[in-house]
């Protein structure tokens, strides 16, 4: 009997009600940095410059295509060079992949193309239209 007099004691016991403070001042999205071109370029082109592997790389990669823009022909240079130097030639080819997905139309891809061919050249890199073309 006693037993169930102190469990209906603790059952009614109105429970403490913690209300939180309201926040006065919320941080705004407005608030975040925006990055130009220029530092979003330089940014990149060290990244690759210094990237020692191949997780680096593709990691790179994923984060630059990932950004609502088309990467800088600096940028897609850094990324070759780096791709070439952890001695990935499919994540080179790859990266015009990516390049053409993200330009709006046709000439903007050959304009990269021509660009970038002197590289393209001295790396001995192909694109996919020319791997399996009949």
């Amino acid at each position: 009997m006693r037993t169930q007099v102190i469990s209906t004691l603790l059952r009614a016991r109105p429970a403490a009600v913690l209300r939180a403070t309201p926040r006065l001042a919320r941080s705004s999205s407005s608030a975040h940095h925006q990055e130009t071109f220029e530092s979003f370029t330089e940014r990149y082109v060290n990244f690759f410059q210094s990237a020692e592997d191949l997780f680096e790389v593709q990691r790179g990669l994923n984060n630059c295509f990932a950004h609502d823009l088309v990467p800088a022909p600096a940028v897609v240079e850094s990324a070759l060079r780096a791709s070439r130097r952890v001695n990935d030639y499919a994540t080179a080819v790859r990266i015009f992949e990516g390049i053409k997905e993200k330009v709006e139309n046709k000439a903007q891809y050959q304009a990269y193309l021509d660009e970038l061919k002197s590289i393209r050249e001295e790396l001995g890199i192909d694109v996919k239209e020319d791997l399996f073309s009949s």
